[in-house]
């Protein structure tokens, strides 16, 4: 799957660790950034397709991905 997507993403450049909150509570600031992203659907659906357990993608945490895989598991 071709990434390309990446090379306009917002949080290119900025402290990965943003990305990482050690709790859901304190990933505001990185929802923040990628309510801005114009490429945060592909950023969400490569975390999605990947099962990425780890970090904000798509302005999502690891605990609304596992509630997006499920309501399409319901819908399919």
């Amino acid at each position: 799957m071709s990434a390309t997507w990446r090379k306009h993403a917002a949080c290119r450049g900025i402290d990965p660790d943003v990305f990482y909150p050690v709790s859901d509570e304190e990933a505001d600031e990185a929802k923040a950034i990628c309510d801005l992203c114009v490429v945060r659907e592909s950023c969400l659906e490569h975390a999605l397709a990947n099962r990425e357990r780890e970090g904000i993608w798509g302005g999502t945490t690891e605990r609304e991905r596992r509630r997006i895989h499920r309501q399409r598991r319901k819908s399919a």
